[in-house]
C-alpha cells in the first residue's frame, strides 16, 4: 500500500506532539545528565571542572555508603518480591473466585497505592513513634511491656524493616490488580477439564495457573524491582536515611549529594544506578524467556 507524501505529513503531525514531549522531557535530560556526570559542578556557578571518569571511579571503589544504600534497596526489593507479591497473589486468587463483595475488596486493596507516599510516610511515622505511637500502645495492651517507648524508626535493627513493611503495604495493590487481571484471562474450561481428570486445587495451580501466568509474573516482578529499588518518598518522610544512614537507598543518597551542591557527583551516581536497574531488568526478561520455553 503506497502512502502519499501528504498522508505521511499528516501522520507525522499526529505523532509530533508526543515526539516533542519525549525529546524535551526524556531524551534531552538523559543526555544532559550523562554529560554533567563528567564535570565537577555545584549546580549554581557557570564554571564546570571537567574530571572525566574520576567521579565514577570514586563511586565504584571509594564510596561504601552508596553500596550500603544499594544493599538496603536490595533488601526492600527482596521482601517486596516475596512477601508483597505473595500476598498480592493470594488475595488475587481469593477475589477471583465468585465471592460476595468481590468488587468492594478490589477497591479496598487498591486504595493504598493511590495514596500520596509522603502522606502515608508521615502517618506511619506517627504509628511507629516510640512515645505515643499506636503500634507500641497496641503491643503493650497485648502484654508486651518490652515495647514501651521503643523507637522503631530510630533503632538500627528495626528501622529498615519498618520502612519496608510500609512500602509493601502501600505497593501490594498494584501487583494485586495486575495478577487479578491475569487470572481472569485463564479459560475456566481448563480448570473444569482438570477437575474431571481428578486434579486437586494444588495440581490445578501448579499445572494451569502458574504456566499461564508466567508473562504476568514477569511484568509484576519487573515493576516490583523498579519500584522498590527507586523508593524515595517513604524514606524521606519517615527517616530521611537515618539512623546514621542505615535506611539510605540510592535515590536518597543521590538527593543528599545534590542537596550538598555536588551535582556532577550525584548525576554520576544516578547513571551508575540507572545502569544497575537496566541490567537487572534485562536479566529478568532473559530468565522469563527461559521459563516460557
Amino acid at each position: 500500500m503506497n502512502i502519499s507524501p501528504k498522508e505521511k505529513t499528516l501522520n507525522m503531525m499526529f505523532i509530533m506532539p508526543a515526539l516533542v514531549l519525549f525529546l524535551v522531557f526524556n531524551l534531552y535530560p538523559l543526555i544532559r545528565t550523562f554529560q554533567l556526570s563528567f564535570y565537577q559542578w555545584n549546580g549554581i556557578d557557570k564554571d564546570m571542572l571537567f574530571v572525566g571518569f574520576a567521579q565514577y571511579k570514586h563511586i565504584l571503589f571509594n564510596n561504601p555508603a552508596f553500596w550500603k544504600s544499594m544493599l538496603n534497596a536490595g533488601y526492600v526489593t527482596l521482601l517486596s518480591l516475596t512477601l508483597q507479591n505473595g500476598l498480592a497473589l493470594l488475595l488475587a486468587i481469593l477475589v477471583n473466585r465468585q465471592i460476595r463483595g468481590g468488587n468492594i475488596y478490589r477497591v479496598i486493596f487498591f486504595l493504598p497505592p493511590v495514596l500520596s507516599g509522603i502522606v502515608v510516610g508521615l502517618i506511619w511515622k506517627f504509628v511507629y513513634d516510640g512515645n505515643f505511637g499506636i503500634l507500641n500502645h497496641w503491643l503493650m495492651s497485648l502484654g508486651f511491656e518490652n515495647f514501651k517507648d521503643f523507637a522503631w524508626l530510630s533503632e538500627v535493627k528495626t528501622s529498615l524493616s519498618s520502612v519496608a513493611i510500609v512500602h509493601m503495604w502501600k505497593g501490594f495493590g498494584y501487583g494485586f490488580i495486575i495478577l487479578l487481571a491475569g487470572l481472569q484471562t485463564i479459560p475456566v474450561e481448563l480448570y473444569e477439564a482438570a477437575e474431571v481428570d481428578g486434579a486437586d486445587k494444588w495440581q490445578q495451580f501448579k499445572n494451569i495457573t502458574v504456566p499461564c501466568m508466567i508473562p504476568v509474573f514477569t511484568l509484576v516482578t519487573i515493576l516490583t524491582i523498579l519500584g522498590s529499588m527507586q523508593i524515595f518518598d517513604l524514606i524521606y518522610s519517615m527517616t530521611r536515611g537515618g539512623p546514621a544512614g542505615h535506611t539510605h537507598v540510592p535515590i536518597t543518597k543521590i538527593y543528599e549529594y545534590m542537596s550538598n551542591g555536588e551535582f556532577g557527583y550525584s548525576t554520576a551516581m544516578a547513571i551508575i544506578f540507572g545502569f544497575v536497574l537496566l541490567v537487572v531488568s534485562f536479566f529478568q526478561l532473559y530468565v522469563s524467556k527461559k521459563f516460557n520455553r
